[in-house]
């Protein structure tokens, strides 16, 4: 019983970095990466659809992205999705490919970045605390149901915590390097 609790909550904690990690590698930081477009979807044929499955991404250059449509008929949607979008890029094309310019970083752009990134570093912390309070529920569950010793409770809590404190260090890694990335000239 115990196992199967601390397995879902791993499962659960480990789905919490994989989403931080996807959020992140989101996040502008001066820099061309794929990953920025990951959250925009342009209208095709009457369906929102990825930008990923629309064209070819690439970088050309450090600071550009280059999008090339498999179908002609999606540039005007590709570009429209991207202006509506909170990237602040405007797409330029040729007819072939749209290029996104990524724009140099103010300090303050890059402070506020930072702000960000340790703002959603925060709402992973509070989800992994979250993951670790719903299973020591469980557990004390089965403690008032005379599933589990009181040592056996004891002993899976202080697995838990170990656990939750092994996240929260990985969670902290993570932010560390986006920090840098960000304030990197």
């Amino acid at each position: 019983m115990i196992k199967d609790i601390i397995k879902v909550s791993d499962e659960k904690m480990n789905k919490t970095i994989t989403v931080l990690k996807k959020e992140l590698a989101s996040m502008k930081a001066g820099r061309a990466n794929p990953a920025m477009l990951d959250k925009i979807e342009a209208e095709y044929y009457g369906t929102m659809t990825p930008l990923n499955q629309l064209g070819n991404i690439s970088i050309p250059e450090p600071r550009i992205l280059a999008i090339q449509p498999w179908d002609k008929g999606a540039f005007k949607s590709i570009e429209k999705a991207i202006l509506k979008s909170d990237l602040g890029i405007n797409p330029s094309s040729d007819g072939e490919i749209i290029r996104l310019i990524i724009p140099e970083l103010t300090e303050e752009t890059r402070k506020n970045l930072v702000k960000n990134v340790k703002k959603t570093g925060e709402e992973s912390k509070v989800a992994i605390r979250a993951i670790r309070r719903d299973c020591n529920d469980k557990i004390k569950a089965l403690k008032k149901e005379n599933e589990v010793s009181e040592d056996e409770m004891k002993k899976a809590e202080e697995d838990i915590q170990k656990r939750t404190d092994s996240f929260i260090k990985e969670i902290d890694k993570l932010l560390e390097a986006k920090e840098k990335e960000i304030m990197s000239i």
